[in-house]
């Protein structure tokens, strides 16, 4: 197989979103105790809740890409 057959666009994405959606949740973590700074959003830890879920993303998308690798 050719190098382009093997490109699995999976990986580069969800090592991405891992290391964002780390980022955005660990700076939820240290901010969590401001409350003025989520009074807009209702209280609501934005940075923690969608540093979680795109930490699941970029974990759903590197877990795939590695199935499909073991496969070939």
């Amino acid at each position: 197989m050719s190098g382009a057959a093997n490109l699995d666009l999976r990986m580069p994405i969800g090592v991405l979103f891992l290391l964002l959606g780390a980022i955005l949740a660990v700076f939820g973590l240290v901010t969590s105790a401001d409350t003025a700074m989520y009074a807009q959003s209702g209280g609501i830890n934005i940075n923690l809740v969608w540093g979680v879920v795109m930490v699941l993303f970029g974990g759903i998308m590197t877990a795939l890409a590695a199935m499909a690798r073991r496969q070939v």
